[in-house]
């Protein structure tokens, strides 16, 4: 099976709850597409699809007579036939490339932003794209094309990095700049040694050696020398500074986690680390919660959540400071169950599937 604030709210400006249930899929020993939304299960096709990529509120998929299609909605409509070479989906759209030409798929509607891309980086609500007639790079967000870049050379963006509802990049004077909520900010007017973007949020390393960071339009220094290591999610940065420390920026305030260097994980709104004691912990809006007393093996965290197997072979959830136990019925080595957004999807025998959302199971 081939498998915040700030984006949610231009989420909400796309047209639907931020509160609404992700989407999930299987195909089942019919071959046929199922999709489970919001408690309910649509079938949408009848022979197995070539490739599926799941969104929050859009599943895009290729079908097995190669057409392009989108599930939204309750149902399932044919965008192209057998031309769709590259597709992208996320929170609230689904960006995809028909031969050279860039399209959207925003609030049920398809807009196409240029005939000749010759590059494009895809967020949950932003589109970064080199456009070939007008010679210049723009960003697609909330609805609106805007003009970043102007390019005659092979490439005017040396770097850059999209996420979520963000882009930073170094262009070709090697400025550094922010686009955030439909503004672009001159960051930085020397080059940085480093970036990362997440939700709302860029860290980086300034010309000077500083550990800065940019979240929801305003800057400050986190370190005066870089870090060891660093990652970036929602509104957080997980980092361990160069004495040893590690230590978690969440919306303005460092929490200091302690004096040691774990392995950890960080994506969208959670940080997955291990303590010195090799307590497996998550830290989640400016709280932690104990998982196990290890960190266990095979884990997959996405979103509000991690998923994992303990010691007794039990998947288990992690969701919005609550841990659950999904189902002893899997093996860590099944490849049976995915886990889409905060929705776990698990088979059970040769044609039942379960679903686990938020301590319900569907």
């Amino acid at each position: 099976m081939n498998l915040c604030k700030a984006s949610l709210l231009a989420c909400l400006t796309f047209g639907f709850s931020a509160k609404a249930q992700p989407l999930s899929y299987y195909t089942d020993v019919q071959n046929q597409v199922m999709v489970w939304d919001n408690g309910v299960i649509r079938k949408i096709d009848y022979l197995p699809p070539m490739e599926v990529k799941v969104g929050r509120i859009a599943i895009p998929y290729i079908d097995n007579s190669q057409n392009f299609k989108i599930y939204y909605r309750g149902g399932a409509q044919k965008i192209t036939a057998g031309i769709t070479n590259r597709y992208q989906s996320s929170d609230c759209i689904v960006t995809y490339l028909n031969a050279t030409s860039l399209n959207v798929f925003d609030r049920g509607q398809i807009k196409n932003l240029t005939r000749l891309c010759q590059a494009f980086y895809a967020g949950d609500s932003i589109i970064v794209f080199a456009d070939g007639r007008n010679q210049q790079y723009s960003a697609y967000y909330n609805g609106n094309v805007v003009p970043m870049e102007g390019f005659v050379a092979d490439s005017s963006i040396a770097q850059i990095d999209v996420q979520s509802n963000i882009a930073a990049y170094v262009n070709f004077a090697r400025q550094f700049r922010i686009f955030y909520q439909g503004n672009l900010f001159t960051q930085e007017v020397y080059p940085v040694s480093s970036f990362k973007a997440g939700r709302n949020t860029v860290a980086y390393v300034d010309a000077g050696n500083q550990f800065k960071v940019f979240n929801n339009g305003n800057t400050q220094i986190l370190e005066p020398f870089p870090p060891v290591s660093y990652s970036v999610g929602c509104d957080m940065v997980a980092y361990v500074s160069v004495d040893g420390n590690f230590n978690i920026f969440h919306k303005g305030k460092v929490y200091k986690i302690g004096y040691f260097r774990p392995d950890y994980t960080v994506t969208d709104f959670v940080c997955l680390y291990s303590d010195p004691s090799g307590y497996s912990k998550v830290f989640q809006d400016g709280n932690i919660t104990t998982l196990e007393p290890y960190m266990p093996s095979n884990y997959r965290v996405q979103y509000h959540s991690v998923a994992y197997f303990d010691r007794t072979n039990v998947l288990k959830l992690y969701s919005n400071g609550e841990v659950y136990e999904v189902t002893s019925s899997l093996s860590p080595g099944d490849n049976t169950w995915s886990l889409n957004y905060d929705v776990i999807m698990y088979q059970v025998g040769t044609n039942l599937f379960k679903f686990y959302y938020q301590g319900t199971e569907y």
